[in-house]
């Protein structure tokens, strides 16, 4: 009996797996899965007659798996396994005593025994599969090894004037090279970090929170204080040696449904001069020491960073109402998640608006205002480029223009400041856009401080349709050439692309060369004939074939590669369309806000890419009011306005795993100055992603951002595992981790405490998006004592 049933369920394996790979052969793709099926099926079917054949047309399946999977994969464990793992396991069951005592041989009557005759065959297959399999364990065939440069002998120093143990802007210094030149913590001690205190905000998730509520903060210390801000826009001020708590503002930000984003990414600080004046607070104190924070109901508030009081002098009672002048005035769909760039005399904020929700948004304008009083000083309308004077108070500024919703950087001695921008919605169908609009999507653009005019503008992506927004605050250093010293922007991409360009004038210093780009997009729109790329650069080594396609098991891995055939796909740069387009690297980008860190010393950059496709498909709009993908407000990706919505999600199996293969995933290092990658290792395991907690170094994506230090060691601790990692910033190996209470999508920073140790900050509160806990913890770390 045990034999028969097993050859039923053996048929059934087959049946699934013959009407699967028929399916796909149609498509176009592999005939394996056919094949395989049909053995399975025959292999049941003998099974059921109690024939000794049924070892032997097994082994062949085994066989044939393992060559086939080795012919696709070569010894790559994550692929090898979902392809044989339930083969070998059948393969085994087979072998038992219980399963060939029932069987009989052609011919005699007689039972086989199990480790001659027929089960010799299939007892050598197995055991060449697990072979395979050990061998495969040993070997990483994505991984790339190597060593980066520990010092380049003439490189500049770093910049920045700010005191080295404090951590005075979201990258450190308005250059956004995310680097500290404290040297305490090295790679032969940092093993020994240990956690020294835990603060939890209190600010957790309410119910009618959006589901992108996130931590994404990156504290500030400034002398012996830590400023933090949480998604609800609280302030908080922390004794930077022990976590205690000095002062709390609570701006009141009203819930809001339309919201897409619950996220503070930063506080912004400005210190006067000592000799310069400031205006009076309420309690006739100064306020020469100021924190700049936007809200998520679109204000700029200033507070005193001594005492948590609005600078009353600032705007009206410490607040600018960022709505002013814009059109199309609805609550949620207009606030700045990240925070402002801070001069001299300027604060400089942008703003995100809902993805796609139709063509009539709010302004993508960036506007710069007085920094201490608030008055409008310049704004950069990407639809009026060149009228910069601030409008009139019954002017508005253009509609739907694109936005920028991430940090900036200065250089204040050149006279500029980067802005990264977006798309302008919808993202994913550019029919109407005007020349204005073409000219900066998706670009870096150099505006100068005085006058807000633009100075340069270079673009990343051509007539972009897949929403590839410049996500990423770019980094700035004094790179050392062979035409001499530079001053340089390095700008990562959601392509994978790390451009690398002469911030005086936005030329490339490492070459950038346009390559043709897939064409036929959809009715009413055109697609860019080439597209730039690095000659850095992360993108995928090579377009996704189906041998690409992952699963746990055969099963779902066969679901990924028929859905691959159904989709248009003809790598990077596919038009989106009504088919569905496979978009690889996906809109969560190669880099995303995290961005990377610079070593202005070293000259070189440690980058965390991840890779994970997205599917978008274009549902023609009948109307401007009906809802195609999304129940409710606010209609994110309806595009009301435009002729298509776009359902935008990203591609996974019927198990919800990713259809791509592992890792996907990294921490990389490469030369600023070759713009050769050196190392790059699979980072993150599936602890807290998978079902059960299984700790497999796969890889995972980050979203956070890592920093590095002086002493060598790199920190990051967004990945989707709940972990602050510590890495050998020269090698890339790992060298610390330490387990954190909730997700830690945040960029780490370090600082040097009051006592004169060097911590190490975290902030642990999960993201809603990603699914990774939720929490609310600050944990900060550092050497023991002596």
């Amino acid at each position: 009996m045990i034999a028969v049933a097993s050859g039923a369920v053996i048929g059934l394996l087959g049946l699934a797996l013959a009407g699967g790979g028929v399916w796909l052969v149609a498509l176009g793709g592999s005939w394996y899965y056919a094949l395989a099926g049909v053995g399975l099926l025959t292999t049941g079917g003998l099974l059921i007659a109690r024939r000794s054949r049924a070892l032997w047309v097994y082994a062949a399946v085994v066989a044939g798996t393992l060559a086939w999977a080795l012919w696709e994969v070569g010894f790559d464990w994550w692929q090898l396994a979902p392809r044989g793992a339930v083969v070998v396991l059948v393969g085994l069951w087979l072998l038992l005593p219980w399963v060939t005592r029932a069987l009989v041989r052609d011919g005699t009557g007689r039972p086989p025994a199990a480790w001659r005759g027929a089960g010799i065959p299939l007892a050598l297959s197995v055991v060449a599969a697990a072979g395979v399999a050990v061998a495969a364990l040993a070997l990483d065939p994505l991984d790339r090894d190597g060593r980066l440069p520990v010092r380049t002998a003439a490189a500049p120093a770093p910049q920045g004037n700010q005191p080295a143990g404090d951590w005075r802007a979201y990258g450190r210094t308005e250059f956004g090279d995310r680097y500290s030149p404290l040297d305490q913590i090295t790679p032969r001690n940092v093993g020994r970090l240990e956690a020294v205190w835990t603060y939890h905000t209190g600010d957790v998730r309410r119910p009618d929170d959006p589901k992108e509520t996130t931590y994404e903060v990156t504290p500030l210390k400034i002398r012996d204080t830590l400023y933090l801000c949480t998604p609800h826009n609280q302030v908080i001020a922390l004794n930077a040696e022990t976590g205690e708590e000095r002062w709390r503002f609570d701006p009141k930000v009203p819930d809001e449904t339309n919201r897409q984003h619950l996220t503070c990414r930063g506080l912004s600080y400005h210190e006067a001069p000592a000799a310069a004046g400031q205006e009076a607070g309420p309690s006739g104190a100064a306020c020469p020491h100021r924190l700049f924070m936007p809200t998520a109901d679109a204000r700029l508030i200033a507070l005193d960073a001594d005492t948590g009081h609005p600078c009353a002098g600032f705007g009206d009672h410490g607040t600018v109402n960022l709505w002013r002048n814009m059109p199309h005035h609805k609550d949620g769909f207009y606030y700045s998640t990240s925070p402002p760039a801070v001069t001299g005399r300027l604060v400089i904020v942008g703003g995100a608006v809902n993805d796609n929700v139709s063509t009539m948004e709010p302004s993508g304008v960036i506007r710069a205002y007085d920094v201490i009083t608030g008055a409008l000083v310049w704004n950069w309308d990407s639809g009026k480029p060149d009228q910069t004077a601030p409008i009139g108070p019954d002017q508005t500024y253009t509609t739907n223009s694109p936005n920028s919703w991430t940090t900036f950087s200065v250089d204040e001695a050149l006279g500029m400041v980067y802005v990264p921008i977006g798309n302008q919605p919808p993202d994913q169908w550019g029919g109407n856009r005007s020349p204005e609009t073409e000219r900066v999507s998706s670009s870096v653009v150099a505006l100068d401080l005085t006058t807000g005019k633009m100075r340069w503008v270079f673009q990343t992506v051509h007539h972009d349709l897949w929403d590839m927004d410049v996500p990423a605050q770019p980094s700035l250093l004094d790179l050392k050439t062979d035409q001499g010293t530079v001053p340089t922007l390095v700008a990562p991409t959601k392509q994978g692309d790390i451009y690398v360009l002469d911030r005086r004038t936005g030329k490339p210093i490492l070459p950038v060369k346009e390559e043709p780009a897939p064409q036929g997009a959809a009715a009413g729109d055109t697609a860019a004939p080439t597209q730039p790329t690095s000659a850095l650069t992360f993108k995928p080594p090579r377009p996704l074939e189906g041998r690409d396609m992952w699963g746990a098991t055969l099963f779902d891995q066969l679901a990924c590669r028929i859905e691959f055939r159904r989709l248009r796909y003809e790598g990077r740069y596919t038009p989106p369309s009504t088919q569905g387009t496979l978009v690889y690297p996906g809109n969560f980008g190669v880099f995303n806000w995290g961005g990377v860190a610079v070593d202005p010393v070293r000259q070189i950059v440690f980058a965390t890419p991840a890779y994970l496709p997205f599917v978008s498909k274009l549902i023609p709009r009948e109307n401007a009011t009906t809802n195609y993908v999304s129940n409710g407000k606010p209609g994110l990706n309806e595009n009301y306005g435009a002729p298509f919505a776009v359902d935008l999600h990203p591609f996974v199996s019927p198990l919800g795993l990713p259809c791509t293969a592992p890792p996907w995933g990294y921490v990389a290092g490469a030369d600023l100055t070759t713009g050769t990658v050196a190392w790059q290792h699979r980072n993150g395991t599936v602890r807290d992603l998978a079902p059960v907690p299984l700790p497999f170094r796969m890889g995972v994506p980050d979203l956070g951002g890592p920093i590095v230090t002086a002493g060598g060691v790199a920190f990051l601790s967004g990945t989707l595992d709940y972990y602050v990692r510590a890495y050998d910033v020269t090698t890339g190996a790992q060298l610390w981790e330490s387990r954190l209470p909730a997700g830690g999508q945040a960029t780490p920073m370090t600082y040097l405490a009051p006592s004169g140790r060097q911590m190490l900050l975290v902030v642990a509160g999960g993201h809603g998006s990603t699914g990774t806990k939720a929490g609310d913890a600050v944990v900060a770390y550092a050497l023991p004592p002596g």
